[in-house]
């Protein structure tokens, strides 16, 4: 679905790097290195992040 504004887990705000993120891994850039570099620190964050499947488009025509 929609990738969440906060962390499960500890609350910290995560939804606002998902873009940045995704368009730096998909140029190519190391995942690892992205996530250092937005300050995205705690393993629980970076969790949210790297396993995020975005499926808006194919669950908005059935609502």
């Amino acid at each position: 679905m929609m990738v969440p504004v906060r962390c499960f887990t500890c609350g910290s705000t995560v939804g606002e790097h998902y873009e940045e993120y995704k368009e730096r891994t998909a140029a190519g850039e190391d995942a690892e290195e992205v996530l250092d570099d937005l300050g995205v620190k705690r393993y629980c964050c970076r969790r949210m992040l790297v396993t995020h499947k975005d499926l808006v488009d194919t669950v908005a025509p059935y609502q």
